[in-house]
Formats: C-alpha cells, sequence, structure tokens
C-alpha cells in the first residue's frame, strides 16, 4: 500500500476516511471525540505529510490509494 509510507496515526487515517466522506471539520470532531481545533491541526499535519493545498485533495488521494472505496 503506498500512503503507508506516510506513517499516519490511526487517528489521521480516520480523519481521512471522514474527509473522503464529505464530513466537515466539526462533523468529524463530533464523531472523534477532539476539539474543531485538534481536527485542523491534524488535517494541517496530513496536508504536510502528503504535500498537498486542501482537503478536496487529501479525498482523491483517499480514493486512489484504496483508503476508502
Amino acid at each position: 500500500k503506498e500512503w503507508e509510507k506516510y506513517n499516519f496515526s490511526e487517528k489521521e487515517l480516520q480523519i481521512i476516511k471522514y474527509i473522503a466522506e464529505g464530513l466537515s471539520n466539526k462533523e468529524i470532531s463530533d464523531k472523534v471525540y477532539l476539539s474543531e481545533g485538534t481536527i485542523k491541526n491534524n488535517i494541517t499535519n496530513i496536508l504536510s505529510k502528503l504535500n498537498l493545498r486542501d482537503r478536496t485533495q487529501i479525498a482523491i488521494f483517499a480514493f486512489k490509494n484504496g483508503i476508502v472505496t
């Protein structure tokens, strides 16, 4: 799996899946019991690891790499 080289935490993977499902930061924070600020920080880390610009690209990455189907 190509994406495994990024060493995502379980939490980051869950957030990637939720982004791919179209959830907002608020909706994600409600599901994983973290503050919206923490979710934003996690998304910033994910974007940085993947060298991407925005959450749409995270969703595309998730589908292309089979994280979600």
